[in-house]
């Protein structure tokens, strides 16, 4: 007796089966056959569970695992790729990449444009999100930590390299290495928190960036800004940045920058920049709060140039050093707040009557010799101050003229959550 001859099933669909059937018994299905399965421009929302990678996504995809979906790299190379334009990646958890740093092994790789990684956990993997190339990426939301306890041998919370017009937003980056940012323009950095780290954020060769409303604390620097022009940083915390080498930010020869409405607390130096090279290369800091640093603002080079007005400078051990005595005279100062200015306001416009100047007295000795610094603040050298501004022996040294100190203390306007 003949029996019907079943219909030949699609050949995805008896690789599937096949592959299924083969699975070792503690083995985690594929996700990148669900991937295959799930035609251009659909949705793939996978049953709660853990999935195996690596994962190449090469064809507009909504992939979302509504926060119950772990997908597993199997510590082998990238865990998800995404080579396609307009693909989402939502909800996912993301764990286990390769270990190598030639190749870059990272949780989420995304070299396409018009991308959205958002509200994912991606750790114990060695870099988190590399964006390669990528332009008008949506990276929002995400929490990101690399693995390994000594920093320099971390991956990148975030890596992008030649991208454009991206957004990067509301993300916390945890025990990560840095977040580089290198020959990449008009991108928006907001509301992102980097703690426990080295570098918050370094920027190289990528001009033209925002920097708005992050929180970045306890790492071993904050932002740092190399060959870099026209950046905006402005209602940032920085906070905790303690070690001897380490700025709340630092700058080489970045032209055009703005620095408005940060506040930089408890660093060993607030901001640190170089003398501008050429007549443009000058920074220019509005309304930024110093607090309790070690040194709010250091320069080193050998002429200013610098615009610094409307600054609050509270607590600070040093509010301003330099390298040489021009390269913080020839900044331009103006409306700056000093908590050490003991003038009157005779006429009640919220300025001082007298301008403020900064002179160097006991100050030289550790400045020119560093091994000095463990007196800082001891008794000893606070008496010999003392005697050098009763009867100096020496003419001391003129640091700074701000010729219309502000009397009150500015509003707070940076942002995070304090």
């Amino acid at each position: 007796m003949s029996h019907p001859r079943r219909p030949p099933l699609p050949a995805l669909v008896w690789t599937l089966a096949w592959t299924l059937c083969c699975l070792p018994a503690r083995a985690h299905p594929p996700l990148q056959l669900y991937i295959a399965l799930t035609p251009a421009g659909g949705t793939l929302t996978p049953e709660p569970g853990t999935y195996s990678g690596p994962v190449v996504v090469d064809k507009p995809l909504h992939i979302d695992g509504r926060g119950q979906v772990t997908v597993d790299g199997g510590g082998s190379d990238t865990v998800i790729t995404v080579t396609a334009d307009g693909v989402t990646l939502r909800g996912l958890r993301i764990v286990n990449s390769g270990d190598s740093h030639d190749r870059l092994d990272a949780g989420v790789l995304v070299a396409a444009d018009h991308v959205r990684v958002e509200d994912n956990v991606i750790e114990d993997c060695l870099f988190g999100i590399h964006l390669r190339g990528a332009r008008h990426a949506q990276v929002r939301r995400n929490r990101v930590r690399s693995r390994g306890r000594e920093p320099s041998l971390r991956g990148e919370g975030l890596r992008m390299w030649n991208g454009h017009h991206n957004v990067v937003a509301d993300n916390v980056f945890d025990g990560v290495r840095d977040l580089v940012i290198a020959n990449s323009s008009h991108n928006r950095l907001s509301g992102n928190r980097v703690v426990h780290s080295r570098i918050g954020m370094e920027f190289v060769f990528s001009p033209d960036n925002r920097v708005t409303g992050n929180r970045l604390h306890d790492d071993a620097t904050g932002i740092t800004v190399l060959y870099s022009n026209g950046l905006r940083i402005d209602h940032n915390r920085i906070h905790h940045m303690r070690r001897l080498t380490g700025s709340g930010l630092a700058f080489k020869e970045s032209s055009q920058v703005r620095i408005e409405d940060n506040e930089i607390a408890h660093c060993a130096v607030g901001l640190r920049a170089n003398a501008p090279v050429h007549p443009e290369n000058i920074l220019y800091a509005r309304r930024n709060h110093f607090l309790y640093n070690d040194i709010a603002m250091y320069f080193y080079g050998e002429k200013g140039g610098h615009v610094i007005h409307d600054n609050d400078f509270v607590g600070n051990f040093t509010d301003v050093l330099g390298s040489a005595a021009m390269t913080v005279r020839d900044n331009d100062w103006r409306g700056n707040h000093w908590d050490r200015y003991a003038g009157y306001d005779l006429d009640g416009d919220g300025y001082g009557d007298q301008p403020y100047v900064v002179q160097l007295y006991a100050d030289r000795l550790w400045r020119d010799r560093p091994i000095s610094r463990f007196f800082r603040g001891s008794p000893a050298l606070s008496l010999v101050d003392f005697v050098e501004r009763l009867a100096p022996f020496s003419p001391p040294e003129w640091v700074l003229t701000d010729p219309r100190p502000r009397l009150r203390r500015l509003p707070s306007a940076a942002g995070g959550d304090g």
